[in-house]
């Protein structure tokens, strides 16, 4: 093809130019039309980056063209309603049809493969209770041992995503339907912003390991800087991240396209550079769990007495005792604990860390549970849950592990407008919600998609408080692993019970 181009070019420039001087001035007008069609061939057997191109002068961008398109093409055209990753169709349909208040209801029986290996169900009561008898409004109490400033915290929350990684459009619409709402909204380690105050929703404030909003120039945790963030009363807790189930063992990732002049100012940083958080918290290295823990009570009194917890994706197990034993030595308590999964989202993420670091998230969440209960804390720490949160079965399953709360990102990103493009971290989202392109981030727009948020949560709720009567139990107290059971083959089956053990609380 390459050969086939130079030989031909060079033949129709050579022939348009003599029928041009002897035949028609519209030769010329022809010749200056493809003109760029030649120069962009010769371009391509030129440049020296990419052998296709040089082979395959013109024609070769086809490649690279239909790729850029091949996740749309496959989304819209190819992908079936229960095999798309990270979210399939069903589920982004059921977010989107709660998020409007639309039918939510599914005709002609399951989709799912129930023979198949992994197919998981709740186990139902044949004396179900009446919707009324469950409470409507289904919370948690967190920090009612050590703190001044105890939260009421619903039992599904907005998971953490910065303003930074998302547009200030969808910040101002997460926030607003908390709000509206009544449950909490996670800022993400990118610190708060003045769209997280807008609409005065519960706030939970995150710590990461660039101190985003509470942090010297030189990187270090500030403080006095802290005192004036926590001090707002719209931070109702204050949460350290250790590792996100995305990228556990790796700092933040906020491309340069994304850091913009306001939000470099916000965390302290420098504009138009890629800011990566470092994997460790700079505050307590080398000093250990107990340097954490003197974080955490550190954090407690600075802010008020206003709730501390720790966020992890669980690695190794031993470490997270070892843990739990410097919490009963220091009697130090965090007010909460949320485990990420290593399935859970992130807008940026190098491939390996996201596909091969980390527990997942059911078994993280076990795990912390079983050792929690081992070493009797269970009883003063509250536990967390964030991993592919979408529907009230999710959360119906969280709490059979042993979750008292869970938190939502890719579900309230889908109820805001989200169409899963896979292009958070290129800036180009199509939505306008992670994205700092201002002209594509009006797109989102914030009066209509704050009461999306408020529906989804609601619908979520409610379709929770079905399942939780169907099983004949009021309170999500009540549900055990006895109630969840999965495939292991086509002709076995066993409960959570026998699969992650039976632990008495």
């Amino acid at each position: 093809m390459r050969k086939h181009f130079i030989y031909y070019s060079i033949f129709f420039l050579i022939l348009f130019i003599i029928l041009g001087l002897w035949v028609s001035n519209v030769f010329f007008i022809i010749l200056i039309a493809i003109s760029p069609i030649l120069v962009l061939g010769w371009y391509d057997i030129l440049q020296p980056w990419h052998s296709i191109k040089r082979n395959f002068p013109i024609f070769g961008r086809l490649r690279y063209l239909l790729e850029s398109m091949g996740p749309k093409v496959y989304q819209y055209f190819i992908e079936g309603e229960t095999n798309g990753t990270p979210i399939n169709r069903n589920l982004r349909s059921l977010v989107y049809q709660r998020a409007k208040e639309e039918v939510d209801t599914l005709p002609f029986g399951t989709r799912e493969m129930v023979y198949e290996e992994g197919y998981e169900w709740m186990h139902h009561s044949m004396n179900p209770l009446p919707l009324e008898e469950v409470p409507a409004d289904q919370r948690v109490m967190i920090g009612e041992k050590n703190c001044k400033k105890p939260y009421n915290a619903s039992i599904l929350n907005i998971s953490a995503m910065s303003y930074g990684s998302l547009s200030s459009n969808a910040v101002l619409a997460l926030n607003g339907g908390a709000s509206l709402g009544g449950f909490a909204h996670n800022t993400g380690e990118g610190g708060i912003s003045r769209y997280h105050l807008a609409y005065k929703g519960d706030l939970i404030w995150q710590i990461g390991t660039g101190y985003f909003g509470c942090r010297t120039p030189e990187g270090d945790f500030d403080e006095e800087e802290f005192k004036k963030n926590a001090s707002n009363e719209t931070v109702k807790m204050i949460e350290v991240k250790l590792s996100q189930g995305a990228k556990p063992g790796h700092g933040g990732i906020l491309p340069a396209k994304k850091n913009n002049y306001e939000i470099a100012k916000i965390r302290g940083v420098e504009p138009h550079t890629q800011v990566v958080s470092p994997p460790y918290h700079k505050a307590f290295k080398g000093k250990g769990n107990k340097g954490l823990l003197e974080f955490v009570q550190r954090l407690r009194d600075a802010s008020g007495g206003k709730p501390v917890g720790i966020k992890l994706c669980m690695g190794n197990p031993s470490e997270f005792e070892e843990l739990c034993d410097e919490i009963i030595n220091t009697g130090i308590y965090p007010d909460y604990i949320a485990i990420d999964g290593g399935e859970g989202g992130t807008g940026a993420a190098p491939l390996e860390f996201s596909n091969a670091v980390g527990m997942p998230f059911k078994e993280g969440l076990a795990t912390a549970y079983d050792i929690l209960v081992k070493k009797d804390l269970k009883k003063d720490i509250v536990l967390g849950g964030s991993g592919k949160i979408v529907t009230s079965f999710d959360l119906f399953r969280a709490f059979a592990l042993g979750a008292d709360f869970c938190y939502s990102a890719r579900a309230m990103m889908l109820a805001i407008g989200c169409i899963q493009a896979l292009e958070c971290n290129l800036n180009t989202c199509p939505s306008g919600v992670a994205t700092q392109d201002t002209f594509l981030a009006q797109g989102l727009v914030v009066k209509h998609k704050i009461k999306r948020v408020k529906n989804f949560h609601h619908e979520t709720i409610y379709s929770f408080r079905e399942l939780l009567a169907s099983a004949g139990v009021k309170s999500p107290l009540e549900l055990t692993r006895d109630h969840i059971y999965r495939r292991i083959s086509l002709s076995k089956i066993k409960s959570y019970t026998e699969i992650y053990g039976k632990v008495d609380n």
